[in-house]
C-alpha cells in the first residue's frame, strides 16, 4: 500500500491485488506498462510466472520483488525484467522513477 500511495502521488493509475491470481486478472484486463510483482504471494511464487507474463505482454517493464532470495538466485534471461531486493526505499524508488 506505501508503493500505491508513492506512485498514485506521482500521477501513476494504480491497480493493487493481494494474490498472483487477482494480480494475473488485472495485468490481462488493464495491460499496465509497469509490473511490481512480489516473489512470495498466498497462491503462488511471482518468479514462476515471469516467463508467461514476458511472452504475453512483452512491452512490460517487471519489478520482482524479493525478501526471500537474491538477485543471484533468479536466472534473468529477460532485459525487461529487474529484480529488487526487500527492504525498498523511498531512495530507490525515487532513483528509478521520477
Amino acid at each position: 500500500m506505501i508503493m500505491q500511495s508513492y506512485f498514485s502521488n506521482k500521477n501513476y493509475e494504480v491497480f493493487l491485488t493481494y494474490t498472483l491470481q487477482d494480480g494475473l486478472q488485472v495485468l490481462y484486463e488493464k495491460r499496465p506498462d509497469i509490473l511490481f510483482l512480489d516473489n512470495n504471494l498466498p497462491d503462488g511464487q511471482g518468479w514462476e510466472f515471469i516467463e508467461e507474463i514476458v511472452e504475453k505482454f512483452p512491452h512490460i517493464k517487471i519489478y520482482l520483488i524479493s525478501a526471500y532470495r537474491q538477485k543471484k538466485d533468479f536466472s534473468n534471461p529477460f532485459p525487461n525484467t529487474v529484480v529488487w531486493e526487500k527492504p525498498l526505499s523511498i531512495g530507490m524508488l525515487n532513483s528509478h522513477f521520477q
